[in-house]
């Protein structure tokens, strides 16, 4: 497998908050550089197996039950990593909209996100996280005392990308950029999607899986997610791309 890891863009650019649809500029849909999939359940004799069909109705009751939906990630500190010592931190708009509005901005990254342009259409996404239902937590990566990437950690199995995939309780899903140049291909992508993974395992330990759907066309965040010891699952085909599922599962862990 390639051995760049340039994630500039493994996120969705959503016009409402936790939209599993990012931007599509491609409405042929392109062939995977990893082969034909289709969405497969890997135990369909399970019973924690679902393959949800989630109402909004049936998802606002259910986030209203739960006052805590992703184990105070503000709690989760940093980690050591091969790359540096990192640390999610909770995304402050008033203080690092700058950062993140010229991250969009980047042409790399705006063409898998899709929010460049003005700063008031990164802030409204940014605004709609934050003010959200707590399905979901922006946050800015930071290594070694400097902030140098963008995260959206969220609960997978209560947001519309449950609607495409068989999704099991807790599935816990992973939205990323690298914001600087300087800092992709240096083996720093898998690195932190590695540590990221484990991160959210340890910290939640309902959470069997952690899932993420890059675009199949970001072949180098695809590649960086296998080596982070995720496994490609399927093609989806959500609202406005054609995505990799992508899966690193607890229970192979100390394997992939």
């Amino acid at each position: 497998m390639p051995s760049t890891d340039a994630t500039a863009g493994a996120g969705p650019a959503p016009a409402r908050q936790n939209s599993a649809g990012p931007r599509a500029d491609a409405t042929d849909p392109r062939p995977s550089p990893f082969g034909r999939f289709t969405v497969e359940d890997d135990d369909p004799d399970g019973e924690d197996t679902l393959d949800l069909q989630l109402p909004d109705d049936f998802l606002a009751l259910r986030v209203g039950a739960t006052a805590d939906l992703l184990g105070r990630l503000a709690t989760w500190g940093p980690v050591a990593t091969p790359v540096g010592s990192f640390q999610l931190v909770p995304l402050r708009v008033d203080q690092d909209l700058p950062l993140v509005h010229r991250w969009m901005n980047d042409p790399a990254v705006a063409d898998f996100w899709g929010l460049a342009g003005p700063r008031k259409r990164t802030e409204d996404h940014l605004r709609a996280q934050l003010h959200g239902d707590g399905r979901c937590t922006p946050c800015l990566g930071v290594l070694d005392g400097t902030p140098m990437s963008y995260w959206e950690i969220y609960r997978a199995d209560l947001d519309p990308l449950a609607r495409h995939y068989p999704a099991r309780p807790h599935d816990t899903g992973i939205h990323l950029l690298f914001g600087e140049a300087a800092d992709r291909g240096r083996g720093r992508g898998s690195a932190l999607l590695r540590a990221v993974a484990d991160l959210i395992l340890d910290r939640r330990p309902t959470c069997a899986r952690v899932v993420a759907e890059p675009d199949l066309r970001n072949t180098p965040s695809v590649a960086a997610f296998l080596s982070a010891g995720f496994r490609f699952a399927a093609e989806v085909d959500l609202p406005d791309k054609r995505a990799a599922l992508m899966i690193r599962d607890r229970v192979l862990r100390d394997v992939l």
